[in-house]
């Protein structure tokens, strides 16, 4: 068990909602958010919340941008929610078993979360990124949310060639990646799922995911699930203040999303064309 960072000889299973420190009750310090050590309890901007962070995401607003580079360099997707896009971007970036397992274009697992099928398909996926990203960015660092973005982004492809040989693309898979790191880390810091709003958010889009038909049910559960890791192993290691294990574990759960992505495509792929 870990012990109190100004009492070392009392073990404690409470951590400051703050900064992570472990805390013993003498150096607890009740607020809404939950406890908080001495240091923190006198700095109240230093509880994370979805509007009083500081920190530009600036990763947030390159992955958008590029999103939307890639979205108008498409052809036939400017409808408002039609599926007639082709072109060079999507016959060479859209995800699908044959191209992986066959032809070998490793690039499409992560190509695909960056295209997208008409004007609704990425409104919606970029206002979640948004969110999160204001969410999460300034709270995790630049670095460690670029590694939860792409890890969850990795799992999704994988999700998505397990699930079906259909086509996929669309970065709702990453976004549902950064809706589980949210939830690791709102816990972490005892805030409330519901009232962040995370948690109906993510009811509300598996709902949709299992009811409206041409969703890549894989590539969202694939991405929660992957994101949800990477969130807990970058949130573990803060907590042990080896901040390179979490980003350690982030890149081997991208390469094993990768390796499952290429052996179930490869297995599947050569009776598809």
């Amino acid at each position: 068990m870990a012990t109190c960072y100004r009492h070392p000889s009392r073990e404690t299973g409470v951590s400051c909602s703050s900064c992570g420190r472990p805390i013993c009750p003498d150096c607890m310090t009740p607020t809404s958010v939950g406890m908080r050590c001495p240091e923190c309890s006198k700095q109240s901007t230093r509880v994370m919340t979805m509007r009083n962070m500081a920190t530009r995401p600036r990763v947030t607003f390159g992955l958008i941008a590029l999103n939307v580079l890639a979205f108008l360099g498409e052809e036939g997707q400017l409808s408002l929610a039609g599926s007639n896009i082709h072109g060079p971007l999507i016959e060479h970036g859209i995800l699908y078993r044959y191209a992986v397992g066959v032809e070998h274009e490793y690039w499409r697992l992560v190509t695909s979360g960056f295209l997208h099928e008409n004007v609704l398909h990425i409104g919606f996926n970029m206002y979640l990124l948004y969110l999160l990203g204001m969410m999460l960015e300034p709270a995790l660092g630049s670095v460690k949310f670029a590694a939860i973005y792409f890890t969850s982004l990795l799992a999704g492809s994988f999700g998505a060639l397990f699930a079906t040989g259909a086509p996929s693309l669309g970065a709702s898979g990453a976004v549902f990646g950064l809706m589980g790191a949210a939830v690791i880390e709102l816990r972490a810091r005892r805030m409330s799922l519901m009232e962040s709003g995370i948690g109906g958010l993510i009811v509300i889009n598996l709902i949709l995911s299992f009811t409206l038909a041409n969703i890549s049910v894989g590539a969202h559960v694939g991405g929660l699930i992957g994101g949800a890791l990477a969130g807990l192993a970058i949130r573990t290691a803060d907590d042990r203040h080896r901040s390179w294990l979490g980003l350690a574990a982030c890149l081997a759960l991208s390469a094993a999303s990768v390796a499952g992505a290429i052996a179930v495509a490869g297995s599947t792929g050569a009776g598809i064309a």
